[in-house]
């Protein structure tokens, strides 16, 4: 089966285009560049196995920023894509709808585990599915789907929401979990932490003991406990982050459709446009070393992450209109190829 093309291989970009300037500006994620301070970690992480009261608070800290009322019902694991690759494992074989297009990995996993999968344009062609995978908001497109479309499924549904949490709380099913659904949140992203390797699955408790069993003992490391603990629960530091990414988004939004591209989509952690040279605007932001996200599937779609300040959005900036852009951005011209 073909490897699924993922962001964020910045060792394969700089070796192509080994003369561009460093550092790289990697916009080829979803993950926020403001990442919470990973530091004073308790030394006993490092030297411990993980006990279990560290994972209750964690997962006491998660079920009340996800706003799930029984920490019962909520899962850690290394990654939310360790649940994507487990969750195809414990469902008999069956037909699977994934609505995308979307975050391959889902189809991919399901597929290689021997089930009947179909990628499906929206949810009313899922009907006859056993199971149905939706990313909301999707990834790439940023389309989201409200709870209230989401209840009332056949089958077991799987919502991925790693991209839902700079939305408003009402947005997810994390909190009124309809029966026999599955919702993945993703830490790393939001906390832009993706190197800690921390999820989470919301369900059902008799789905969740089938997951921890088939995870094992010590699934999470020690320090991602402690690390996911503190930040899950710093509210302080996740409403600053949330206004200052929202800024930059403005920024960002401004500059792309003064450079002539589409806005297409998007979350408060990428966008998604539309260029009819894609291709070459990739290859043009690389010789500047800036890499951003392109898709076989949509040959003219670019997904941009956030800058994460001003240092990188001037370059960019410089890369799409020249470098007369940063002294006035109102008298550049549009990108041309």
């Amino acid at each position: 089966m073909k490897p699924v093309a993922h962001g964020g291989n910045l060792d394969e970009i700089e070796q192509r285009f080994a003369d561009a300037p460093r550092p790289w500006i990697d916009l080829s994620t979803g993950i926020n560049p403001l990442a919470y301070p990973a530091t004073n970690l308790a030394a006993s992480s490092w030297a411990r196995l993980p006990m279990k009261s560290d994972e209750q608070a964690l997962l006491a800290v998660a079920a009340a920023r996800y706003g799930v009322p029984d920490p019962a019902t909520i899962l850690a694991a290394p990654g939310t894509q360790a649940l994507i690759q487990l969750l195809p494992r414990l469902v008999p074989r069956g037909r699977v709808a994934v609505v995308g297009p979307t975050y391959e990995e889902h189809e991919v996993c399901w597929r290689r585990q021997g089930h009947d999968v179909v990628v499906v344009p929206d949810l009313a062609q899922t009907a006859d599915a056993d199971v149905v995978v939706v990313v909301n908001p999707n990834n790439p497109t940023g389309r989201l789907l409200s709870p209230a479309d989401l209840y009332d499924r056949r089958g077991l549904l799987v919502v991925d929401e790693a991209f839902i949490d700079f939305l408003a709380p009402t947005a997810s099913l994390a909190g009124n979990l309809p029966p026999h659904t599955i919702v993945l949140r993703s830490f790393g992203k939001a906390y832009g932490l993706a190197g800690v390797r921390l999820g989470f699955a919301i369900a059902e408790k008799s789905l969740i003991d089938r997951m921890r069993d088939e995870l094992g003992p010590w699934a999470v490391s020690g320090p991602a406990l402690d690390l996911g603990r503190r930040a899950l629960g710093d509210e302080p530091w996740f409403q600053a982050t949330a206004a200052r990414l929202d800024a930059q988004r403005t920024k960002l939004d401004t500059l792309l459709v003064r450079a002539g591209f589409t806005l297409l989509g998007g979350t408060p952690l990428f966008r998604l446009t539309h260029h009819r040279e894609a291709q070459s605007v990739v290859t043009r932001l690389a010789q500047h070393g800036i890499h951003v996200r392109a898709f076989a599937a949509g040959p003219n779609w670019l997904r941009w992450g956030i800058p994460g300040d001003d240092v990188a959005l001037r370059r960019l900036k410089a890369a799409l209109l020249g470098p007369a852009a940063n002294e006035s951005l109102s008298d550049a011209t549009t990108l041309r190829f």
